[in-house]
């Protein structure tokens, strides 16, 4: 297949006309100087000058689209440090909210010590529950090598949370007072008069456990009466508040009386407890 050669000719010709056009532009500008309403200041203003505008005005939305990109880039950058200002002072917010708990908790826990202060005790963080909503039985983290052993009785807010059941080297199990398992020897503080506090997981729900056995006497409890573990108990030691009587009946034999009681611990959020570091036989032999 041949290439069709360029023709030079037509070149040229063409850099002709070009040339002649721009000498008559050339003259007809230099004619018209000065001079209104000329045929080339006709034609400029509907070609020419529209054509200015036009470059003025897509340069200027040029420039104003670069101006309006680096303020972009600016703002981006503000909020960004303004974001990671926000972020850092939520963080501080959270750790202070978080230190204000933990100090309430200690001034709670320091409060128990006072008022339990015939009695020795380290404390401990809970490490792990049952999985469940409720303390029922959960892990701390002081064992035997810190002089935890089976049997101590276990405090935190304002009484009773239970005993320890099982000791590891830096661990220690605890099952608490509200455990289905859990049978607690106990007295109305007013009366001294004995009852026995049952576990109930169920009874749970509505922020209750039961009370049972309390022998029917001319004695008067009042709800709201404080229930304390017994000096018949033979685990517990002997006047640690568990909670208040919310509700008290007859029984159907009419010679005893149950009821409920609101534990004086929130076992739904237990973090730090107390251990009494002798057990109530080490005690009863001393």
């Amino acid at each position: 297949m041949k290439t069709k050669k360029p023709n030079p000719l037509a070149s040229k010709y063409w850099l002709l006309i070009l040339s002649v056009i721009c000498v008559l532009l050339m003259v007809l500008s230099f004619v018209s100087d000065g001079k209104a309403n000329t045929p080339l200041q006709v034609i400029a203003d509907y070609t020419v000058v529209p054509m200015q505008k036009g470059i003025n005005h897509v340069g200027t939305w040029l420039n104003d689209l670069a101006d309006n990109f680096e303020t972009l880039k600016t703002v981006k950058k503000e909020n960004q440090k303004l974001q990671e200002q926000v972020d850092s002072l939520t963080i501080e917010k959270n750790n202070l909210q978080q230190e204000q708990a933990e100090l309430e908790r200690l001034r709670e826990l320091y409060k128990l010590d006072l008022n339990y202060s015939d009695y020795e005790k380290i404390g401990a963080h809970v490490i792990a529950n049952n999985g469940s909503n409720w303390f029922s039985t959960f892990t701390i983290d002081k064992g035997s090598e810190d002089g935890v052993k089976v049997d101590q009785n276990v405090m935190a807010g304002s009484g009773l949370v239970g005993i320890v059941t099982k000791t590891g080297p830096h661990w220690a199990e605890v099952r608490s007072i509200i455990d289905d398992a859990s049978n607690v020897s106990a007295m109305m503080l007013s009366t001294s008069d004995t009852c026995i506090v049952r576990g109930d997981l169920t009874l749970m729900q509505d922020g209750v456990i039961r009370f049972e056995q309390l022998a029917k006497t001319e004695n008067r409890i009042e709800v709201g009466e404080q229930v304390v573990t017994s000096y018949t108990s033979s685990k517990y030691l002997q006047g640690i508040l568990i909670g208040y009587v919310s509700e008290i009946h007859d029984d159907a034999n009419n010679l005893t009386r149950s009821g409920y009681i609101t534990p004086a611990v929130d076992f739904t959020h237990l973090q730090e407890v107390l251990v009494v570091t002798k057990t109530k036989a080490e005690m009863t032999k001393q």
